[in-house]
């Protein structure tokens, strides 16, 4: 059975592109989106990446959501240790408000970024300390639920009385909780919390056998869901032949190379900037058979077929795209013609 897809973005940023540039572009990548039939489009979180202009997933949801009319859409992931539970609680109630029965809230545990960044983000005093993720995804649930939070005052004569606290005044539905995560600790709390769960694939491929496993056997129902539900996420590259998809190919590749061997970030480079380096510096080279294995790049019918082959493998009935398709030097900088090209050959 052919599984229903999703969309991840980053907010790509490519040389020459402005940060208005770049969100314009997946603006409209998110209508196309919506427009083929596409189930759900997520915005990560992720700060001070030359290429990457999404920094502000609660920010971004409400822009896609005020352009698309059906698409589900939300965050893939807010990172939870950065932000203060109750602020992200009131964001994505504030989203269901403005698009009922369509937003995710999907929470990670990583910092998104370097520990100077970190800092940055922690300088306003939030608690969200990671060793507390666990009481924080309590409180998001709480807080988000018609009925609110209680919490206990201390301090004064009255102090066992309960204090009711709301994410919005008056909620009538609340956003999809979803745990992301790449490791098995996020497997296992999904599953004793009764949530959803996504692994992230797309970033890393290590122990996704064993975090599928650990979180379908240990599953425990719960108000909010009855039985394990996850997806999968994944790198796709599509185009109508397959140079030109090992060409669009080659910056996202690169910059993962970068990252891999700690040298400085950049914008993603033009395909043929990209082609033109690494025929001498051969940067990529090192990680673009893993990549090839793992990502799905290549003409249309082949990788629809992989995909399908990959979702009954793992016995999901959802992928999740991250398009990491590079663009020409020629196409527009406020359009995003290559991620425009995956989706669509792959919806066909």
């Amino acid at each position: 059975m052919t599984p229903a897809l999703s969309v991840l973005d980053l907010v790509s940023v490519r040389t020459g592109q402005t940060s208005a540039q770049a969100i314009a572009a997946s603006l409209a990548l998110a209508q196309r989106a919506d427009a083929l039939g596409y189930t759900r489009y997520w915005f990560a979180e992720h700060h001070n990446m030359p290429a990457v202009a999404s920094t502000t997933p609660p920010v971004l949801a409400a822009a896609a959501a005020s352009r698309t009319e059906r698409i589900r859409v939300g965050s893939g992931g807010v990172m939870l240790p950065n932000h203060s539970p109750l602020i992200v609680a009131e964001q994505f109630a504030a989203l269901e408000a403005i698009a009922p029965g369509r937003i995710d809230l999907g929470i990670g545990r990583a910092p998104g970024s370097d520990p100077v960044i970190t800092q940055l983000l922690r300088m306003s005093g939030t608690t969200s300390e990671v060793d507390r993720f666990p009481d924080h995804v309590r409180d998001i649930l709480a807080l988000t639920s018609p009925e609110g939070a209680g919490y206990r005052i201390g301090g004064r004569p009255e102090g066992n009385d309960e204090y009711r606290v709301h994410a919005t005044p008056s909620a009538e539905g609340r956003p999809e909780l979803w745990l992301l995560g790449s490791s098995d600790y996020s497997a296992q709390l999904a599953a004793a919390f009764g949530l959803p769960y996504v692994f992230a694939n797309h970033f890393s491929g290590e122990g996704l056998d064993r975090a599928l496993d650990l979180y379908r056997q240990n599953f425990q129902p719960s108000a909010h869901l009855d039985a394990p539900r996850t997806f999968l996420t994944a790198n796709a590259v599509v185009a109508p032949t397959l140079d030109e998809a090992e060409e669009r190919m080659l910056p996202q590749a690169r910059m993962m190379a970068r990252l891999r061997t700690g040298r400085p970030l950049t914008a993603l480079e033009a395909v043929e900037e990209a082609r033109d380096a690494e025929a001498s510096d051969h940067l990529a080279a090192p990680v673009l058979g893993a990549m090839r294995e793992r990502w799905f790049v290549g003409e249309p019918a082949e990788t629809r077929a992989r995909l399908v082959a990959f979702a009954a493998r793992h016995g999901v009935g959802e992928i999740m795209i991250s398009p990491v398709a590079g663009a020409y030097a020629s196409e527009p900088l406020d359009s995003a013609d290559g991620r425009v090209q995956t989706l669509e050959l792959l919806a066909g």
